[in-house]
């Protein structure tokens, strides 16, 4: 197939099922968008998609196109990652991934190697999602959990985030201090919104407290840490920002059950770039200050 122009346009309109839609994300007339697909279905002797008054949609010659273009997209995609983080400079955009939660430690790290190299363009994504490195997604992520074991990616050991329980001083003024562990279940919780989740803290909270002490439920940790600051219940916060709050309380003595390891994950194709070399060293050094 000699004409990518006709293919990409087939793309955008199996994905999306309309002219307009495929026009506006190729920055085409859509005139030029019925053209591409008349040759191309010209060129191939099949019909594409079936028009109708909605839209378009793939038959399954275009499906089986459409599956084809997907992955030759997110080739491009990836080839495209790892051309912006080569070259030797510090310079260019730098994507890290971590978990949100992580956000208040990461951030002023960011914001500090950016000052070492200001012609470093920023770009921070946090979230439950596993960003695709091997798609160029991000050039660094902090994950949490079991060790990654895709493949092509670097994978070194971090620090294991330690945790402790908190609550605020207006939640002890109200319900008053816990006596210890056997006196948990009379006091009220701030906890992930999953039973499931694989957090260690959050497996040890539901095994000594039963369900209805979890007062407050979300699934984003920024809402449960606003939640716990404001007197909605007792919860658990990474000991670097619990300790450093006036405003609370831990509760009991953290423990070594309650931590997880964290991992610096970087794609083979880009962990020597100067660039990520660069920011893993000033990372590894600034997260040494933190109490963890």
């Amino acid at each position: 197939m000699d004409n990518w122009d006709e293919i990409r346009t087939a793309f955008q309109v199996a994905r999306l099922g309309t002219v307009s839609g495929a026009a506006e994300v190729l920055g085409v007339h859509h005139a030029t968008v019925i053209r591409h697909i008349d040759a191309l279905e010209g060129r191939l002797g099949v019909k594409l998609f079936q028009r109708h008054a909605r839209g378009y949609t793939a038959t399954e010659a275009g499906q089986d196109l459409l599956r084809v273009a997907q992955t030759t997209d997110e080739q491009f995609s990836q080839l495209v990652g790892r051309i912006k983080g080569q070259g030797e400079g510090v310079s260019g955009e730098l994507v890290v991934t971590s978990l949100v939660s992580l956000a208040p430690m990461v951030a002023p790290i960011l914001q500090s190697f950016q000052a070492l190299y200001p012609d470093v363009v920023i770009r921070y994504l946090t979230g439950e999602r596993v960003f695709r490195l091997e798609y160029g997604e991000a050039h660094v992520a902090i994950r949490a959990g079991n060790a990654p074991e895709q493949p092509d990616n670097v994978v070194q050991p971090f620090f294991r985030q330690r945790v402790g329980m908190f609550a605020a001083r207006k939640y002890i003024d109200t319900y008053g201090m816990p006596k210890g562990e056997d006196d948990l279940p009379n006091h009220r919780f701030v906890a992930h919104d999953r039973k499931d989740s694989r957090a260690p803290y959050n497996t040890w909270l539901r095994s000594k407290v039963p369900e209805e002490a979890i007062k407050f439920r979300s699934g984003d940790p920024w809402a449960m840490e606003l939640a716990v600051r404001a007197g909605s219940g007792i919860g658990f916060l990474p000991i670097v920002l619990g300790r450093e709050n006036p405003d609370l309380v831990e509760i009991i003595p953290s423990r070594e059950d309650w931590s997880g390891p964290l991992w610096l994950v970087t794609h083979v194709d880009l962990h020597r770039t100067t660039k990520v070399q660069a920011f893993l060293t000033h990372l590894k050094t600034e997260a040494k200050s933190w109490d963890i």
